[in-house]
């Protein structure tokens, strides 16, 4: 299985998310990717789950999904099927 990415050094500073993507530290504010995980307890957050593929991050306390490719706003467009002739 190919690994859309990997993820390291995931952590919570105060309202933020940070984690190493691809190599590459980002710092996402909660309030604007998740009220859910804003609002959690530290055990809540602490509480995840990435996934083997690196697609996602899943924190199952609270039953909340990040998508990987959301925070970092890369859009998949549904492939074209080829008609034949």
């Amino acid at each position: 299985m190919k690994k859309f990415h990997k993820i390291e050094n995931f952590n919570f500073d105060g309202e933020f998310l940070v984690l190493n993507i691809d190599g590459d530290e980002k710092r996402f504010e909660l309030k604007e990717i998740s009220p859910a995980l804003m609002n959690a307890s530290e055990i809540e957050r602490n509480t995840y789950e990435i996934s083997p593929s690196g697609y996602g991050i899943h924190w199952p306390l609270i039953d909340e999904d990040i998508s990987i490719d959301d925070l970092l706003g890369i859009v998949h467009a549904p492939e074209k099927k080829r008609e034949i002739a």
